[in-house]
């Protein structure tokens, strides 16, 4: 069983699932990621822009807000920071969150539920690899809470991947 969010870190989770609802609209992949410091302020937020012919398989939410807080507030701004996103990472988006200085991840729906939702779609290969993992083979510490909210994290995938 995840460990329990906070009120207020429950609602910066919600708000990255409101993120990836509002990149759907946009007609992209239904992914959000926040940002925020050790405050809990947020420090930035963004969609998946790898949707083809326009995006970059490169550009999920997470390593897109990542990268936004880290030219935002630099390392020193980054500790005790916390990526919120509506689902866990993959093994790109958690190298982008070690080495950007990420110290916590919470996330909602995870890869194994993301799977289930994308099944084979060839915009959305999966890896099978937790981002605990990733995590633990790094030189620091990353916490991890996830998932949580999945069915609520689930409702911007329905429908998208068939």
């Amino acid at each position: 069983m995840p460990d329990r969010l906070s009120h207020a870190e429950t609602e910066l989770l919600r708000a990255s699932l409101a993120v990836a609802e509002a990149s759907r609209a946009d007609g992209k992949h239904p992914f959000g990621a926040i940002v925020s410091d050790a405050a809990g302020a947020i420090v930035s937020s963004s969609g998946n822009n790898s949707l083809p012919p326009d995006g970059d398989p490169t550009q999920h939410a997470e390593l897109r807000a990542v990268a936004a807080a880290f030219r935002a507030v630099g390392a020193e701004g980054m500790v005790g920071s916390t990526l919120y996103t509506s689902a866990e990472p993959c093994a790109m988006c958690s190298g982008a969150a070690y080495w950007t200085g990420i110290d916590r991840v919470v996330y909602a729906l995870s890869e194994r539920r993301l799977l289930e939702l994308t099944g084979d779609h060839p915009e959305n290969p999966t890896f099978s690899l937790p981002c605990r993992e990733v995590f633990a083979r790094g030189q620091r510490t990353i916490a991890v809470s996830g998932p949580h909210l999945e069915d609520e994290a689930a409702e911007a995938h329905l429908g998208f991947w068939n």
